[in-house]
């Protein structure tokens, strides 16, 4: 069957921003992502990297320890984050986390919610115990909630997963996580159900703080708004209902010179589940990878701070999710 986005028209990032004068070099290296796992217990329709409860693509246990000595000889990289998937799911998960911090690093977590409950799709290995171990180690959690009503999250991350979030929510509440003065972080990530750009970040957080402490008295920190990005599931998505063209122009038009100075790929790299290293997730799910002068694909064991600082960062058609409105990061808008 034909790929229903190969006649998707191109529309030219990287030639908007040589003609806008835009300097998109590198700045630090101060966030390392590590996409340690595709298995999920959820296959969303939003998700760029096709996680699902059929992927078997694991970190090894050979790139995990050597992801904790890049932290230990690299002072600069202040924060470990932790994607899949559903992080938690691989075997050396919790290694990761208790030697980063010991190293007095930050450490995020992706964390979807409902894998307390659904546990490993594959083993049927139980995670209700990540409350308390994320509680214990001082982990930053990140969990994604599309919206506060149930509808609009079961119909993007699939049916009774609304219920289970809240239910994931009220355990991390117990545990300090979003309450104030615990130290405990907890922050949440809103992704629009459809083909258009988020609403201002300070707004729907307004929003979401005062729903579901009204409803469910539920407490977190910050929220995240975050745009869909037209790649993979979602783009094939957009694609079949023939919106792709026009979520694409939508995000042109929508292009804001302003955000290029803090879009993520410039102060972090992104590591596969094989230890090669990407400019950003997305880029990694799209397979553009940075490359050494031989123009083999670059991997944790070449790691070298100061070259990563002199390399060309890949851009794409896809970089106008990131630079649309107020911008999109992993840490929501980026204006």
């Amino acid at each position: 069957m034909q790929d229903p986005t190969m006649n998707a028209p191109q529309y030219g990032f990287q030639e908007m921003a040589t003609s806008l004068g835009l300097d998109l070099k590198p700045k630090s290296v101060e966030t390392l992502q590590v996409n340690v796992t595709k298995l999920c217990n959820q296959a969303c329709k939003h998700c760029h990297v096709d996680s699902s409860p059929q992927r078997t693509e694991h970190l090894s246990q050979k790139s995990a320890k050597r992801i904790i000595q890049i932290l230990k000889d690299n002072a600069e990289i202040k924060t470990l984050d932790l994607t899949g998937g559903a992080p938690e799911l691989n075997d050396h998960f919790e290694y990761l986390v208790q030697e980063a911090r010991a190293l007095d690093r930050a450490v995020m977590v992706r964390h979807n919610l409902t894998v307390i409950f659904d546990g490993n799709p594959q083993t049927g290995t139980s995670m209700s115990h990540l409350p308390k171990f994320f509680a214990t180690h001082g982990v930053i959690v990140v969990s994604s909630l599309p919206y506060y009503q149930e509808y609009f999250t079961d119909r993007q991350r699939g049916r009774g997963v609304f219920e289970k979030s809240i239910d994931g929510l009220k355990l991390l509440n117990a545990e300090g996580f979003g309450q104030e003065g615990s130290g405990l972080t907890l922050n949440l990530v809103y992704n629009p159900a459809g083909a258009f750009l988020p609403a201002p970040q300070r707004e729907l957080e307004r929003d979401f703080k005062r729903e579901l402490q009204q409803k469910f008295g539920i407490r977190f920190n910050s929220l995240y708004a975050i745009t869909n990005m037209p790649i993979h599931r979602f783009r094939e998505d957009l694609a079949r209902r023939e919106s792709l063209a026009p979520y694409m122009e939508k995000l042109v038009g929508a292009f804001n010179p302003d955000t290029c100075e803090s879009i993520m790929c410039r102060n972090m790299l992104s590591v596969a589940y094989d230890g090669t290293i990407y400019d950003c997730d997305f880029n990694q799910m799209l397979g553009m990878n940075v490359n050494r002068s031989d123009r083999k694909p670059l991997t944790i064991f070449d790691f070298e701070p100061r070259d990563f600082l002199k390399r060309t960062i890949q851009f794409d058609d896809h970089c106008f999710g990131c630079t649309a409105g107020s911008g999109s990061s992993c840490g929501g808008e980026v204006t």
